[in-house]
């Protein structure tokens, strides 16, 4: 059944509760959009793999080397930034429109006067983590000189490794679990009704705070796939990107009361 336009939408919209089990259904109702329209998901995904790549091998180059986990964290705290326009292929796909990679790279461009505050804010928040990694990082290894040789070894090996993984997975887990909140529903609300970010992040919140058990476990998938795309050499987000992109549309679309 195709859904009332946005513009019929009230702003306000109430929280459905839903079972601690509906990640999965998000996670299939995903799938459906990738196969639905493999050739844009495949493009559109495999074009932050090669970004991915690219930034890390221009690390390398810049002998930056303690740089690169860092940053690749952070591709978990700009993720629902940059699956805005997989947001519109999954809306286009449930309105029965045709769906072309044209259209769902003009969507952030198109809607950047509704989303530059929230995507200010998630990268002072990409920043901030780097700072603190880099920080984190000088704290256990100092001056150590880390070369790509060596770097597994001085990262993950050397007596310092368990504390600063620890030091750093516990403090990036705090940040993600806050652009979680913040921003699960909010990003697709902007693109699909007329609210301010202020709205769209107190619907997000409150949609994690009355589904505490469902988004701890959409949380969790987001992690666990975001991770392996990235454990790929950045190969698999070509595929994980736009699962993650078009289930996190269909979780929006489940939590948020559209008929209200």
């Amino acid at each position: 059944m195709i859904r009332e336009s946005s513009s019929a939408i009230p702003a306000s919209p109430r929280i459905r509760r839903v079972d601690v089990d509906r990640p999965w259904a998000w996670m299939a109702a995903g799938w459906r959009d990738f196969l639905a329209a493999p050739g844009v998901s495949l493009a559109y995904g495999a074009a932050f793999s090669i970004a991915g790549f690219l930034l890390t091998w221009g690390l390398h180059a810049a002998d930056k080397l303690p740089l690169i986990l860092p940053l690749a964290a952070g591709f978990m705290l700009i993720g629902p930034l940059a699956a805005v326009g997989l947001y519109d292929v999954s809306r286009r796909l449930e309105r029965g429109e045709t769906v072309t990679l044209a259209s769902a790279l003009r969507v952030l461009p198109a809607h950047i006067g509704r989303v530059s505050a929230m995507a200010l804010l998630l990268m002072l928040v990409l920043l901030a983590w780097v700072r603190i990694a880099l920080l984190i990082f000088a704290i256990f290894f100092g001056d150590s000189s880390v070369r790509l040789e060596n770097f597994v070894e001085t990262v993950f090996f050397a007596p310092a490794s368990l504390p600063f993984v620890v030091t750093g997975t516990a403090i990036g887990a705090v940040l993600a679990t806050i652009v979680f909140t913040i921003s699960v529903v909010a990003l697709p609300m902007l693109l699909d009704r007329d609210v301010g970010v202020p709205a769209a992040i107190a619907s997000s919140f409150a949609a994690v705070d009355r589904n505490r058990p469902a988004m701890a476990l959409w949380a969790a998938l987001i992690v666990i796939f975001t991770a392996a795309g990235l454990a790929t050499l950045y190969v698999g987000l070509a595929v994980c990107l736009p699962l993650i992109g078009y289930a996190s549309w269909h979780a929006y679309r489940d939590v948020i009361d559209g008929d209200d």
